[in-house]
């Protein structure tokens, strides 16, 4: 198991569009495991590679529904709409108010590099959209809708 340090808003490496991944080695299907291994450890649903500061179009996403690998994602198709809290490992100790598609289908690459579509409903679609979006460089503030709010505010 081997963690990698989540890098946070502010870092340069959070803002740049990711290379497509070409072929499967050695390092990359590390890259991968560590993704994971890493995301489990933050408690998240989602970390791009960008977010250990790794410029591959590769992220992983677990929602309760088993493991998924994304390499060279990108959304087909997107339907309906639902807006609700969303935040970020990158962007600890805050949330915001995001409209995303209720409905998302996305064509990628598994880790085997085979091409498979992959559909997703409610709280999948989220993650599929704000984990793609990390692959070119663009953070959930973005789309904030009444800015951030700290967590730990909630609680109270």
């Amino acid at each position: 198991m081997a963690l990698r340090k989540i890098r946070e808003i502010g870092e340069e490496v959070l803002t740049k569009r990711c290379k497509e991944v070409t072929k499967m080695n050695l390092r990359t299907k590390l890259l991968i495991n560590d993704l994971f291994d890493t995301m489990y450890e933050a408690t998240g649903v989602g970390l791009a590679a960008p977010q250990v500061g790794i410029l591959k179009r590769i992220a992983v996403v677990d929602v309760g529904d088993g493991p998924i690998v994304l390499i060279n994602p990108e959304i087909i198709e997107r339907d309906g709409e639902q807006t609700g809290e969303e935040g970020c490992l990158s962007v600890p100790g805050k949330y915001g108010i995001v409209t995303r598609p209720n409905y998302v289908k996305v064509k990628t690459l598994t880790e085997n590099m085979e091409e498979v579509v992959i559909e997703g409903e409610e709280l999948l679609a989220r993650a599929l959209c704000h984990e793609i979006e990390h692959l070119d460089g663009k953070l959930y503030v973005e789309l904030a809708e009444d800015g951030l709010h700290d967590v730990e505010d909630e609680k109270e």
